[in-house]
């Protein structure tokens, strides 16, 4: 035998594994943490009544005094919004083997089950934010182009301001046409295979038909069009056509939202414009405090034309250069929000006090009768026990305006370069 070399002791070497296990992805919910602090109306399945105010009442004019006639009167015009709860879920299962692999420190730095049971309520509210930045229909993303490979289909989504942004690794999906009157995918949804966040790009199993301009739409759904929470596209809109909460937008100018639209680069009016527009609505004593939500390229537009009047005064001690704002941003006296997940195309102008959320069940581990959480898996063909477990965790809400002449929003915006 000759000299020992390392591939000789190489059965006696200890393994190093960093005990810390970084998150390459974030878990962002900040327009949603807000929403949870407001009002929350425990609803049975019973449509929520909301009742507004629509419009004034009263006839005035001149009239004669020398016998004339004092005409006839009218009252204000009372109506309803209407709102129902829509039911979410998120499942994490595992296998018995994944679990007794790293049940304990001495065969791994953490445990998947403990993991995946503390993280399931950050990543469903994950899910949640996604689906508040939405228009009621559960769209998630726009197709820009399709490439198809060896069954498998690459969607390039870059066309509607959120990009990949809404979407999860591994999410199931629907694929939809443009005017969601088509369910490409009906009873056979899509796992994401692949999630390009940076290239705004997603693979799946090929989808027959898939074409540009489809729509990506939440699982679950299969009506066509399809419905889903209500979120801030929805109520933050002044479309003429469809309805708001049951009510006719063609009929009821006064359910629209206010709208500036940009149509181009972010500009010092627009913002100032939003806000008149809600006070020209409801009167200069009526405006609320709002909340300007953008997403953090339209913060750096606007950043930028003020770094183009930045003026450097210099104090008689050493000081670092800094050529940038900080945080504490405004626009026409609203705070700027800041969130990764908001339309790259707009500013939304939120007032927190006219959102509210209907609920059937908080969210919350799903129990079975006996309350247990977590539930075994079974065979689909011989129904036998599984070496793997289940937990789910649901909720059922959706989330609802009672004063839409109170929002306000910019969309058109152009997305700076390298967004």
């Amino acid at each position: 035998m000759g000299q020992q070399v390392e591939a000789d002791v190489a059965a006696l070497e200890l393994e190093r594994v960093e005990p810390d296990v970084p998150v390459l992805f974030e878990r962002d919910t900040l327009f949603y943490s807000t929403i949870e602090k407001r009002k929350v109306e425990n609803i049975s399945n019973r449509d929520m009544r909301v009742p507004l105010a629509i419009r004034p009442g009263g006839k005035f004019g001149h009239y004669n005094p020398d016998g004339g006639s004092l005409g006839r009167g009218s009252g204000a015009l009372y109506d309803k919004a209407v709102i129902n709860t829509v039911h979410f879920k998120f499942g994490v299962e595992w296998t018995k083997k994944a679990d007794i692999s790293t049940d304990e420190k001495r065969k791994a730095v953490q445990s998947t089950f403990r993991e995946e049971l503390a993280k399931g309520m950050a990543e469903f509210r994950r899910h949640v934010e996604s689906i508040c930045m939405t228009d009621g229909t559960g769209v998630l993303c726009t197709i820009s182009t399709v490439a198809n490979g060896g069954g498998v289909d690459t969607y390039t989504l870059n066309s509607d301001g959120y990009g990949a942004k809404l979407v999860r690794y591994n999410q199931d999906i629907n694929v939809y046409s443009a005017d969601l009157l088509t369910n490409r995918t009906a009873g056979a949804e899509k796992a994401i295979t692949f999630h390009d966040l940076q290239n705004k790009q997603i693979k799946v199993a090929q989808v027959a038909g898939a074409i540009a301009t489809d729509k990506i739409v939440i699982s679950g759904v299969s009506a066509t069009p399809p419905s889903s929470l209500q979120g801030v596209l929805y109520h933050h809109s002044n479309a003429s056509s469809g309805t708001w909460l049951g009510m006719n937008r063609a009929n009821f100018p006064e359910i629209r939202s206010n709208r500036v639209n940009a149509n181009g680069n972010f500009a010092l009016p627009f913002p100032r414009l939003a806000m008149n527009m809600i006070g020209d609505r409801l009167g200069i004593e009526n405006r609320k405090k709002c909340v300007a939500w953008t997403h953090p390229c339209q913060a750096d537009a606007y950043e930028q034309m003020g770094q183009a009047v930045h003026i450097i005064n210099k104090e008689a001690k050493q000081q670092g250069l800094d050529m940038y704002y900080s945080d504490d941003m405004q626009m026409a006296g609203a705070p700027v929000k800041q969130s990764f997940a908001w339309n790259q195309k707009r500013i939304d102008f939120v007032v927190n006090e006219v959102w509210g959320r209907a609920q059937m069940e908080e969210p919350g581990f799903h129990k079975g009768r006996a309350g247990n959480r977590i539930f075994p898996l079974y065979d689909t063909t011989t129904g036998a026990v599984l070496a793997a477990e289940i937990f789910y965790i649901t909720a059922s809400f959706n989330l609802f305006v009672n004063n839409p002449g109170q929002t306000a929003y910019i969309d058109g915006l152009t997305v700076p370069t390298g967004y």
